[in-house]
């Protein structure tokens, strides 16, 4: 059996074969080449360079030859001696780089020449001898020598470059053979690629194309589908483990619809017995499962689409809770929703939950609703704020006959009081003061949290607020030791608050700074931009606020442990923070123990304002 790493070994060791032989022929071609351009470089090119330069050595010596005739003797000399020298040296090299037949025997025939040559000269640059004499001489004895030597010198020259065409030639020959091996390796390798590329369609790309095709027929569900192996290769035995990997799919299909029925069923029973109102729905709004309690009090059976049971709060909740993949709950400030069932009226908090493909994916594949029944929680908080006016209004009543009676008393109206009278109504004076502010506090809290306390905001100067809410607290601050500092800029953009309620978050906030911060400490308010919106810090040097108690500084009636009893029972700090809730903004509180805290809040900017500032980071309770 062929398996197809060594279908693809042969191929490829084929292609491999011819190639090294090939390229083997060309490397040696080539140096053979590169050796006949070595012989045309190195030998006969410093051949004819030799000969060039004793012709043209020559003729300098015949022109200082020619000077001396002239009556020139000193350049003539020169001439003579300075390229008789050059003449010999060329000429030394040419005998040293003898290469051609008959090569040697011109070249000592040219310096035999050259000793006559040099022998018969002093008779025609001998000054001490007539003109005619030398000129006689000249051409009789020099001309002619001149002449042989030139062409004797040309003969080795015409000798060298005929065989640098020769071997020009000879490279040529080696390159066109070189090129038509190539060729031929090039169609070889071509012949040998195409039939590599049939067999391998033959033996890979077919047999993968039908297991493509058997692929694409399982996805579309068809897990009945057999392969025939029809080679003992690996694409055979990938056919066989195909097989069998169908027949295993086949066998936990089976197994997994009865596992998806039994617990459909058992999920479908359990959420029958479900006393919350729960239901499961798909991404298109349908409802797959449902309590009885859904069904019952929202019409949420299965099938029906949520989109047509009249629900107009429902449709962006569960929108949301896709888009942004998280549990969402509606907004408390809507409020619960409410159904009337059996002419009795009922509450729930809805929350949509997204479900998810499984773990590691994300993608969810539908939403479950939870509609938590918080009737009772609601008739409870009613009451409580029934309770807390009623109690509030019938307290507050009395309690002014009191203060009214107390301060009659403390002006000896009545009659003249001594030291221990008064200090006994005094002390029952500040307590009827702070019980009032505990009345006023919870009065307030309930008006808000009912609704009835409405929210009237309008454009209003941060530096203005600041300066009206900080005014009441400069005398309180002086006597006490305590820097009192207004550090809001004039330049801010005018916020949107109801002015009268920003004041009394501001007089909670600061009356605490100023309670809670010792003498040589300070108070600070400060005002910076923050994306759409104004933030307002208020900074004191004082203790600080445990860790722990942190997260409900905020709460009703919450109290910092080890606080003076006539702190205030923990409304003020709430009512805060519905009063800035109600504006749309956020409170917030950093604090170090020793350090002293930073409570900070944000107001909406008003839409009028077009001036761009920078934001600045929030500095903490340690800077």
């Amino acid at each position: 059996m062929i398996g197809i790493r060594q279908k693809l070994m042969l191929a490829f060791g084929g292609l491999l074969a011819v190639v090294a032989a090939i390229g083997m022929l060309t490397m040696a071609q080539i140096d053979d080449l590169g050796q006949a351009i070595d012989v045309i470089l190195k030998e006969n090119y410093r051949s004819v360079v030799a000969c060039q330069e004793m012709k043209e050595s020559l003729e300098r010596i015949d022109s200082g030859i020619l000077f001396t005739l002239a009556g020139n003797g000193v350049e003539g000399n020169r001439l003579i001696e300075e390229y008789t020298s050059k003449f010999r040296a060329a000429l030394d090299v040419g005998l040293g780089n003898i290469t051609l037949p008959g090569e040697r025997e011109r070249a000592e025939q040219i310096r035999t020449l050259f000793d006559n040559y040099t022998k018969a000269m002093p008779f025609v640059t001998q000054i001490t001898r007539s003109s005619e004499a030398r000129q006689a001489d000249y051409f009789s004895r020099l001309q002619p020598l001149f002449r042989e030597i030139k062409d004797v010198a040309q003969k080795i020259l015409l000798m060298n470059q005929a065989n640098m065409n020769e071997a020009n030639n000879a490279a040529r020959r080696l390159a066109d053979a070189a090129h038509r091996r190539v060729l031929m390796a090039i169609m070889v390798s071509a012949f040998l690629a195409l039939l590599f590329s049939y067999l391998a369609h033959r033996w890979i790309l077919h047999p993968i194309n039908r297991l493509i095709e058997s692929t694409n027929e399982i996805r579309r569900g068809n897990l009945d589908l057999v392969l025939k192996a029809g080679s003992r290769d690996e694409i055979g035995r990938l056919s066989e483990s195909f097989n069998e990997m169908t027949a295993s799919l086949r066998r936990f299909r089976k197994e997994d619809r009865i596992n998806l029925m039994r617990t459909r069923r058992a999920t479908e029973e359990v959420f029958k017995a479900l006393p919350a109102a729960v239901a499961v729905l798909d991404l298109d709004g349908k409802v797959e499962v449902s309590t009885e309690t859904a069904d019952r009090h929202f019409g949420l059976k299965p099938g029906v689409l949520v989109g047509d049971l009249g629900h107009e709060w429902l449709p962006p909740l569960i929108r949301k809770a896709l888009d942004e993949d998280r549990i969402i709950e509606r907004d408390p400030k809507s409020g619960y929703v409410q159904q009337f069932v059996d002419n009795r009226e009922y509450f729930f908090q809805a929350m949509v939950v997204p479900i998810p493909v499984g773990p590691e994916r994300r993608d969810p594949t539908g939403v479950a609703l939870i509609l938590k029944d918080v009737t009772q929680v609601h008739e409870q908080q009613e009451l409580k704020r029934g309770v807390v006016s009623t109690v509030s209004h019938q307290l507050k009543t009395p309690l002014t006959s009191l203060r009214m009676s107390i301060h009659l008393l403390l002006e000896e109206r009545v009659g003249t009081l001594n030291e221990k009278q008064t200090e006994l109504l005094v002390a029952a004076r500040d307590d009827s003061e702070r019980l009032v502010g505990i009345l006023d506090d919870l009065l307030d809290l309930n008006r808000i949290e009912s609704g009835k306390s409405h929210v009237s905001p309008e454009p209003v100067s941060p530096q203005a607020l600041v300066r009206d809410a900080v005014e009441p607290f400069l005398v309180e601050a002086r006597d006490k030791g305590v820097t009192m500092a207004n550090a809001v800029p004039d330049d801010l953009p005018e916020v949107m608050a109801d002015a009268e309620k920003i004041r009394q978050v501001f007089a909670n906030l600061i009356s605490n700074a100023l309670r809670f911060t010792s003498p040589g400490g300070s108070v600070t308010v400060r005002a910076f931009v923050e994306a759409n919106k104004l933030a307002f810090l208020v900074e004191d040097t004082g203790k600080g606020i445990p860790s722990e108690s942190i997260d409900h500084i905020f709460e009703q009636f919450y109290r910092v442990p080890g606080q003076d009893e006539k702190s205030g029972v923990g409304l003020g700090l709430a009512i805060v923070k519905e009063i800035v809730s109600a504006h749309g903004g956020n409170v917030g509180v950093e604090s170090e123990i020793g350090r002293g805290s930073i409570f900070h809040f944000t107001l909406p900017l008003s839409e009028a304002t077009n001036a761009q500032h920078t934001t600045r980071p929030m500095k903490g309770a340690s800077s």
